[in-house]
């Protein structure tokens, strides 16, 4: 485990000394990673950091919205509506390498507009131990390390808990006092709903996996899972109401973790599992069933592309 009294001064040394009397940028989600390297940034460069939050249109339900209250101690926070430029990068990709790819170009690029604004030469990230590894070993790209684009318009790029595994970072954010709602906070990907998606990315896709996803993450909460999460898989036969449909299948899929490197999938009771496809199939008039993924990682990851 990591020794926070240690980590923690050594980390805002590390920023202090790269960025300097310069402007950063920090590329902030709401997840315990981004919000643990801003509050490092935070402490060690102060008003020179601007938080940014772009708003992709892949985000959770009410995301940005608790993204205000939680960070309105930041005077510098901006969180940018990008929902159009995202889905229209995306519209007609089925990829799913391609999709990480064009995310984290979109990403870039509506930070280095936002660095201009505010003559920032330094991008902050988030990322983690797990996040290099798996997209060093091709097993997906993560849109702020393999997603990245070969050229980028910045000075340096700064990851204080570049060497860190997620439990790790969870006791670096409490000894930083961050609130249990970011300390505590279940995963979720950086590319969002994108990666909940199989195949192209439409309005209606992202209806359902937002919902559904709201369904999982309150029904589960009891559990207390690594992860949980529901995915659009498809389309099956289905009936709704006297009328045969050719709706989506939703996989709900809860994971015991320490790292996030490998998992187990959880033993969910019938109840709860009759719940969430009760909730999930009401939710929405063309989606036809539920499945609940019972693999392991490895052999299949925890998300879905």
């Amino acid at each position: 485990m990591v020794d926070t009294e240690t980590f923690v001064p050594d980390a805002v040394a590390e920023i202090e000394d790269e960025i300097g009397d310069a402007n950063a940028v920090i590329a902030l989600s709401g997840g315990v990673d981004s919000s643990t390297a801003a509050a490092l940034a935070y402490e060690a460069i102060g008003t020179q950091l601007t938080a940014v939050y772009v708003d992709t249109g892949l985000m959770r339900k009410g995301e940005t919205d608790e993204i205000r209250e939680t960070f309105d101690y930041m005077d510098s926070l901006r969180i940018v509506e990008a929902q159009d430029r995202f889905l229209e990068a995306l519209e007609g990709v089925t990829d799913p390498e391609e999709k990480r790819h064009i995310i984290g170009e979109q990403f870039i690029r509506e930070f280095e507009t936002v660095a201009k604004e505010v003559d920032a030469d330094y991008l902050v990230q988030g990322t983690i131990y797990p996040d290099r590894i798996e997209s060093e070993g091709t097993i997906k790209s993560h849109h702020n390390v393999g997603g990245l684009p070969e050229v980028v318009d910045f000075e340096g790029i700064v990851e204080p808990m570049r060497d860190l595994y997620k439990d790790e970072v969870r006791e670096v954010a409490r000894a930083l006092d961050l609130e249990a709602v970011v300390s505590e906070r279940m995963p979720f990907p950086g590319p969002g709903l994108a990666v909940r998606i199989i195949g192209e990315i439409t309005e209606e896709k992202l209806e359902v996996a937002r919902e559904a996803n709201h369904v999982v993450e309150e029904e589960l909460e009891e559990y207390e899972p690594w992860q949980a999460l529901a995915a659009v898989i498809g389309k099956a036969t289905g009936v709704k109401g006297d009328n045969r449909v050719h709706g989506w299948v939703v996989s709900v899929r809860s994971v015991e973790s320490r790292d996030g490197m490998t998992a187990r999938a959880q033993e969910i009771d019938w109840d709860t599992l009759q719940r969430i496809q009760s909730r999930i199939t009401g939710s929405h008039e063309n989606v036809a069933r539920v499945v609940y993924d019972v693999t392991h990682k490895p052999p299949a990851t925890i998300e879905y592309e």
